[in-house]
């Protein structure tokens, strides 16, 4: 059970940095802090982020009065100046939403594939596959979501006016921020890499012809000037008009197939979340097309049957069950799951727990299973993407993860409109029958077709008990984000691990194939990796995984405990 003294004893400090038009209140607390405290206690609102800038915008609106979703909205748009590696205008993710009286919904915003798109676009001449075709240039751009989805998010549960949640984001991208080292180093690799082919980027992305460098004010104000389109006109500022006439002349003269009637045609789609429970607590999460929802509860199902706290965290008896449950959740999820739009998903059956109890009979306690190529390989899904966690003072929760798909997606950004493209459409399996043991993939429900959403492994999540919230929870990182959000759960629960704890501690990896248990730098003693190679495991150790930004509720104050993963240097928990 989640202990009450983990929660006390959190160090207590409240952070808020304030913009223009902010209250009086929110002004006198204590600005200093944010850049520097990763772990917060608040007794309103929480916002937890990627960069100080984005959780400062949400955390004002929540000062403001807005509620959970205005303050997502607000930190979104900001993510998308000041994070450009994954936050986004031209990308698409997801939302899960958590309101006061227990009830739950859903946002999906993923990209789409254009209305031109088609099964064996990624074939050359010859017949085929062409990796470069699927991953960069403009073929791999989708169709993007977040502006819609954010808006859909807006018109049905946002309060406050919608020009002023842009109105932070705005300012960060006309009067500019200080780049960080972490951001100063990735603008580098982005102009002297991938984004060198694109006149755009370097133009948007460089200091006066040379690379940017820490310190350096980053302005932005083509994407200011798009922002404000989308501030005046909601949806119709991206989806139509000048920022659409923008977007679809540079598809067509890089050769790409996104047009006008695409971005007119795409909508957000509220969904029901994908809900179960876990040694009494509801898990919530995103429903298809994320997999991730589904295997975070179809693994949560199976390691219900063991007494996971007897093992001990992260012994090899732990390791071994956790990644045999972690290698058949894969496995179905390559199978069985897609947009379920476009695709038949057996969800009800894949999150029973009767269906746990048939999977678990599989797994041997003294032995590894094998994950054989024949059965099913998965598609390359980059560990590119940002996550955040939003509380208000009401106790309305959302969890957000977004993407580009790649760092910096496409690396082609809009010229007069300021903003990177996804490389999404990589996401879609590589052609039909292309399953092959490099990581092919070639089955049915995740071919690209006109108008489907590419599967992704993105898990915002929420947990709740007793009809009362107790987390909010996800992580970037590709098919690793599954996982690091079922540790990061199995940590408050079984472990009784608080926030900052929760978040920090080492993480693994097992995705079917390859076949292979990755473990974190330092995550394991020499004998417990020896011990779990003796069971049959293949182990290797050493890189970080996922950024889990989170928040816990102390179950006696009802503060907001938010906690920043220092896997980013850069991310910040802010509150009020």
């Amino acid at each position: 059970m989640i202990a009450r003294r983990h929660f006390i004893a959190l160090s207590t400090c409240v952070t808020l940095w304030m913009g223009t038009a902010v209250p009086t209140r929110a002004a006198s607390i204590l600005a200093s802090q944010a850049e520097t405290t990763r772990s917060v206690r608040a007794s309103d609102g929480m916002v937890v982020s990627g960069t100080v800038h984005a959780s400062n915008a949400g955390a004002e609106v929540l000062a403001a009065g807005g509620n959970a979703v205005d303050a997502a909205i607000a930190t979104g748009f900001a993510l998308a100046v000041t994070h450009p590696s994954a936050g986004n205008i031209g990308g698409g993710g997801f939302m899960v939403i958590r309101f006061p009286d227990g009830t739950t919904t859903a946002l999906d915003f993923r990209e789409k594939a254009p209305l031109a798109a088609h099964p064996e676009m990624w074939l050359d001449e010859s017949g085929e596959y062409s990796r470069t075709k699927h991953h960069n240039g403009a073929l791999a751009v989708g169709v993007p979501g977040t502006v819609a989805g954010f808006w859909k998010a807006h018109q049905l549960y946002g309060g406050q006016d919608w020009e002023r949640l842009l109105r932070p984001a705005i300012g960060l991208a006309r009067d500019g921020f200080e780049l960080t080292d972490r951001l100063g180093r990735g603008l580098r690799r982005l102009v002297t890499g991938r984004g060198a082919a694109y006149e755009g980027t370097v133009a948007y992305f460089s200091n006066e012809g040379r690379p940017h460098a820490s310190g350096d004010r980053l302005t932005q104000a083509d994407l200011a000037r798009t922002l404000e389109r989308i501030a005046l006109e909601g949806r119709d500022g991206f989806y139509a008009g000048e920022t659409a006439r923008l977007l679809v002349a540079e598809m067509e003269r890089l050769g790409g197939i996104i047009t006008l009637e695409d971005l007119a045609r795409y909508q957000a789609r509220e969904r029901t979340p994908v809900q179960g429970t876990y040694r009494g607590y509801d898990v919530i999460s995103m429903p298809p097309p994320s997999s991730g929802g589904i295997a975070l509860v179809e693994m949560l199902n199976i390691l219900e049957g063991y007494d996971l706290a007897a093992m001990g965290h992260n012994s090899a008896e732990y390791i071994h069950h956790l990644a045999e449950a972690m290698r058949r959740a894969f496995r179905d999820r390559a199978q069985h799951v897609a947009d379920a739009d476009f695709a038949d998903v057996p969800r009800q059956r894949l999150t029973s727990k009767e269906y746990a109890a048939t999977v678990r009979a599989e797994i041997d306690a003294a032995a590894a299973g094998v994950s054989a190529p024949s059965d099913i390989t998965d598609v390359y899904e980059s560990p590119e993407t940002t996550h955040y966690s939003v509380v208000d003072r009401n106790g309305m929760a959302v969890s957000v993860t977004y993407t580009l798909e790649g760092g910096y997606g496409s690396g082609i950004t809009v010229p007069g409109a300021g903003f990177l493209l996804n490389n999404e459409m990589g996401d879609f399996n590589a052609g039909p029958g292309l399953t092959n043991t490099r990581g092919l993939i070639g089955t049915e429900p995740n071919l690209a077709r006109p108008e489907q959403r590419m599967l992704s492994s993105m898990t915002p999540s929420i947990l709740a008990k007793d009809g009362e919230l107790v987390a909010v929870v996800g992580s970037p990182g590709g098919r690793t984000i599954i996982n690091t959000v079922l540790q990061v759960l199995l940590n408050m629960i079984e472990f009784d691990m608080n926030v900052r704890e929760a978040v920090t501690a080492s993480r693994l990896h097992h995705q079917w194939l390859p076949d292979r248990i990755r473990i974190e730098s330092g995550g394991v003693s020499v004998a417990t990796a020896e011990s779990l190679r003796r069971l049959g495991h293949t182990v290797s150790v050493g890189g970080s995984q996922g950024i889990a930004h989170s928040i816990m509720i102390d179950p006696e104050t009802g503060d907001r405990l938010g906690a920043a993963d220092a896997r980013n240097v850069d991310a910040v928990a802010v509150g009020n």
